[in-house]
């Protein structure tokens, strides 16, 4: 039996990748801030319920020990994040970016990834076939964001594409030091969900499907890569 940890998943890609997973014969824990909607996320699904705030690491550690007592850990889907703080409906760009917008967001979306990573590190390490996903964004690509002409090129935030582009580092790294997991990045697209106001151009079955299949990687599969559903991605 597979164990996984998706974090943020009483909604959106996160639930839908559970959704999926728990199709595929895993047990799943759904990694939710909030009680009630956990719950009810998890009795949906047919999933385990662990509260878990990215950004609490009283929270986290706790979870750690919920999810090793209920017998270990196997998947670590690092998904919860969020886009940044927005002004007048629009994200914050360069001439408005504050040291405080982007540390808000990286408390969630780099240190959110590092906290739990770190927190169950020792739990995937007895897995017989351990994988981690990280969910990073297409805006992590510095190749892509620095051509002109393209929707990702035109997109105007900073806090945002920089904390991916960190989750990008930290999976490359993390992959190195650890050769015995599969630690990969991917990128959804740009799916319809809160994170976005729901002005994705795709749905979150479309999104998860990258998701999904990198959780499921044998130990022969690919680590230290940045991934979409059509393939490898320039960094």
């Amino acid at each position: 039996m597979t164990t996984t940890l998706i974090t943020g998943a009483n909604k959106g890609l996160g639930f839908e990748t559970a959704r999926r997973l728990i199709s595929a014969g895993h047990t799943v824990y759904v990694g939710s801030r909030d009680a009630e909607r956990g719950r009810r996320a998890a009795e949906r699904l047919g999933a385990r319920l662990v509260l878990l705030d990215v950004t609490d690491d009283a929270s986290v550690d706790a979870a750690a020990k919920t999810i090793e007592a209920g017998g270990g850990l196997d998947v670590l889907v690092n998904n919860a994040g969020i886009e940044g703080r927005v002004r007048d409906g629009g994200v914050v760009g360069a001439a408005d970016l504050t040291a405080d917008v982007m540390r808000h967001t990286f408390e969630a979306n780099v240190f959110g990834v590092v906290r739990v990573t770190h927190a169950l590190l020792p739990l995937l390490q007895r897995s017989a076939a351990p994988v981690v996903v990280n969910v990073s964004s297409g805006l992590a690509s510095m190749a892509r964001v620095a051509a002109p002409g393209t929707p990702v090129h035109a997109y105007p935030g900073v806090a945002y594409p920089a904390s991916k582009t960190a989750v990008n580092m930290i999976t490359v790294q993390y992959a190195k030091a650890f050769p015995n997991m599969r630690i990969n990045a991917v990128e959804p697209g740009f799916t319809k969900t809160d994170l976005n106001g729901n002005t994705g151009i795709q749905t979150v079955e479309q999104g998860a499907e990258i998701i999904v299949r990198m959780a499921q990687v044998g130990p022969d599969g690919p680590t230290g890569g940045y991934f979409d559903a059509e393939g490898t991605l320039p960094w």
